[in-house]
């Protein structure tokens, strides 16, 4: 088997793309989307249909402008989310509004319109994963959503005190990251690079998972952002990874044995202390931890600007079509 024939027989392999054509290809049991991958999707040619529908269904509803323009682009996610459960067996995840990253109710009220924009389209709910940032309240609305039977993916994590908050909030899934911390490390610490097991990324992903698996928490981790393969084989046995394309295909033209790296038997097996955590302890931690603190706000500024972008792509469309 190559390599990544062998990581789908211990981790669920996550195809992180909004390219339906890709997913297609690779076969991944689950996919993700954000707002950066759909702008880029939505400029290709073969997915104009989705974004003139979701124009079209965003037109057609009354209210005002902005309610119009908002429900417009949550339709596009689901449009896109439509296609690619067509091909996936499992789950799609679909990302909340950034801008709404510090307001719970607000969160709550978006995640609640996408799931009524799938279910309206026919998806089961319980195939949809809501991204959130892991803010002290995005962590917060995903207890909510829970609650209501709504399952959550918490995204843009770089600490473990995020990952604990979202999983004492009883979130279905966790994304930490890995290379982005490996880059902000890389900067901080002035080298090239580094070794897969001693990357900072890495070690963060790993320490999360035991922990969770330690304490027997039923939230599972998604490592995710990868910048290379070694980062992905070190983390083999992880519940699932989210890969983009190209390194899957990579992993699928790389031969040799690919041993498991994570279990939860050698996480309970980890000397690890519980942490107490509320909202003071969670807000001093990140705090204390300068990569987390700005990697999130770096995050959500990111996907922010490719939600403006594609607010604009959208009009841009709107409008040729008026002309």
């Amino acid at each position: 088997m190559n390599k990544l024939e062998q990581l789908r027989s211990m981790t669920t392999v996550v195809a992180d793309t909004g390219d339906i054509e890709s997913i297609r290809q690779y076969r991944p049991s689950d996919a993700t989307t954000n707002p950066s991958l759909l702008y880029k999707a939505a400029q290709m040619p073969q997915y104009q249909p989705l974004v003139q529908s979701a124009i079209e269904y965003g037109q057609a509803r009354g209210g005002s402008e902005e309610q119009r323009r908002l429900l417009t682009l949550d339709k596009i996610a689901v449009n896109f989310g439509r296609e690619i459960l067509d091909i996936v067996p499992g789950r799609v995840s679909t990302e909340v509004d950034a801008r709404l990253s510090f307001d719970t109710a607000a969160t709550v009220a978006r995640a609640e319109q996408l799931i009524a924009l799938y279910r309206e389209a026919g998806v089961d709910s319980a195939r949809i994963l809501i991204k959130i940032a892991s803010t002290w309240e995005g962590i917060r609305a995903a207890e909510v959503l829970e609650k209501k039977g709504i399952h959550c993916n918490l995204t843009l994590m770089f600490s473990l005190a995020q990952a604990v908050g979202a999983a004492e909030a009883g979130a279905t899934l966790i994304s930490p990251f890995v290379g982005r911390i490996m880059d902000w490390y890389k900067k901080a610490e002035g080298v090239d690079g580094y070794a897969a097991a001693e990357d900072p990324g890495v070690k963060s992903v790993t320490t999360i998972y035991q922990y969770l698996k330690k304490f027997d928490y039923a939230t599972v981790v998604m490592g995710a952002s990868f910048r290379n393969i070694d980062e992905i084989m070190e983390l083999a046995g992880c519940d699932l990874l989210t890969i983009a394309p190209a390194l899957m295909e990579q992993l699928q033209n790389s031969e040799g044995e690919l041993p498991r790296k994570l279990s939860p038997e050698m996480a309970r097996a980890a000397d690890i202390e519980r942490i107490e955590l509320d909202e003071p302890r969670f807000r001093w931690l990140m705090n204390e931890d300068a990569m987390a603190t700005e990697k999130l706000a770096e995050g959500i500024r990111g996907f922010t600007a490719d939600t403006l972008k594609l607010e604009q792509l959208v009009q841009e469309i709107a409008r040729q079509q008026a002309a």
